[in-house]
């Protein structure tokens, strides 16, 4: 038995699972011998992937109408800024962030010496992809991918791409891809790789010789370092600053884009927006308007780890929520950052 297939045979008998190699081709909803999905048998299998092994994978595939359902209604588009907020920074998840950030700490303080990220930021993500580790979906990803790839109306060449990674991915680590559960869009382990990512980012940080997300905190937390790093974090520069503005949102101003920061400080300045930290007029900004629960706003300003942030998924809501629970996190254990914006957590905002 080779090295990567005992691993991976420890990596699914730790979550609970077997792989079980099946020896016939089931009848399923994608077809690997006709159309689209013969040609992505074809491609994956010009990259080395076993063919046989690749029709029994489809073969075995299912269609979700379920997954299609929840891609049209991602909560992103729905929740208000203190809506969204309440869902990641009660008090039980701060406080496992804080045990979590003291279960792994030699792992935690490796990661901020390699890729300069602090423990707390990574550890809000972990906290808010899967409450560090602890809900890392139960769609079966090769459903899920299938699905997407050849049935979602917009997105099928994307999916496409991650179908093909994620089946590339099980090949290399000899695990059975029906056994491997995650999102309803094919996002994976602790911290929600989808498969593109967990090929270009996930490292091997507890040195065993695999790639392990799904059942490893380590190899979780060097990987979500690593994904930073790759993303140009900045060592311990802010987040964000507060700012003081009008009762509504200016117009003329375009507030809460995941993009590199692209408005002057001087403009927000002239639309009545003023950092409560100075900096020079021709400072580039994310403008944000995060919505109170009174229907009031608060101002932020996104710099670039905020964007940086939005790297991992593209919505300033979520962007926002990994800050505020690693600033919690930061808080409770005591620590004082230079990315820890003290006047940004008020103790009567969480619940």
């Amino acid at each position: 038995m080779t090295k990567v297939s005992r691993n991976a045979r420890r990596i699914l008998m730790a979550s609970g699972c077997l792989v079980l190699a099946s020896t016939t081709a089931l009848a399923g909803d994608f077809d690997p011998r006709q159309g689209d999905v013969k040609s992505l048998v074809d491609e994956v299998s010009a990259q080395g992937v076993d063919r046989a092994w690749l029709e029994r994978a489809m073969n075995e595939a299912s269609f979700s109408q379920g997954v299609l359902d929840a891609m049209s209604g991602a909560v992103e588009r729905h929740l208000t800024w203190h809506e969204y907020r309440d869902i990641f920074l009660g008090e039980e998840r701060v406080a496992k962030g804080v045990r979590f950030i003291d279960q792994h700490r030699e792992a935690f303080e490796r990661a901020q010496r390699e890729y300069q990220v602090p423990p707390e930021i990574i550890a809000a993500i972990l906290g808010v992809e899967t409450r560090y580790g602890e809900v890392t979906g139960d769609h079966r990803v090769l459903d899920s991918l299938s699905t997407l790839a050849f049935h979602h109306g917009t997105r099928g060449g994307f999916f496409r791409g991650e179908l093909a990674a994620f089946l590339e991915i099980a090949y290399e680590q000899d695990v059975d891809p029906g056994d491997l559960e995650g999102s309803y869009a094919g996002a994976m382990g602790y911290p929600q790789f989808i498969p593109t990512s967990y090929r270009a980012y996930a490292v091997d940080f507890d040195g065993d010789g695999t790639r392990n997300l799904w059942t490893d905190p380590v190899d979780a937390i060097g990987s979500v370092g690593n994904y930073f790093a790759e993303h140009r974090w900045q060592g311990d520069a802010p987040i964000y600053l507060d700012a003081e503005g009008p009762t509504e949102p200016p117009s003329g101003i375009e507030f809460n884009q995941a993009q590199k920061p692209y408005v002057s400080v001087s403009e927000l300045q002239d639309a009545g927006i003023t950092p409560e930290r100075a900096l020079t007029p021709d400072t580039r900004v994310i403008p944000l308007a995060l919505e109170l629960a009174d229907g009031d706003y608060r101002y932020r300003l996104g710099l670039d780890n905020f964007y940086v942030i939005t790297r991992y998924n593209h919505s300033y809501l979520y962007a926002m929520a990994v800050t505020e629970l690693a600033e919690a996190i930061a808080k409770a254990r005591g620590e004082s950052t230079s990315w820890f914006e003290s006047t940004a957590i008020e103790s009567e905002e969480h619940p």
